[in-house]
């Protein structure tokens, strides 16, 4: 599965992060560095977002939206 991950040059080297993942987040000295970090961020936030959803019961709600 393909992730987007956004890079920003920092002072210590880069800072990597994946907006479609809320907190999922790395950094590395070099840009292949932190790709590699933000990969095993990735498998782990996934991991455990899996083993959060164990337990968990899932369904859909409608909601109606009445602006005037």
């Amino acid at each position: 599965m393909r992730y987007k991950v956004t890079l920003k040059k920092t002072d210590e080297g880069y800072a990597i992060w994946c907006p479609n993942l809320p907190g999922c987040c790395s950094q590395g000295e070099t840009k292949e560095e932190a790709l590699n970090n933000i990969k095993d961020a990735i498998e782990s936030y996934l991991f455990v977002q899996e083993q959060l959803k164990q337990d968990e019961e899932s369904c859909y709600v409608e909601v109606e939206v009445n602006y005037p």
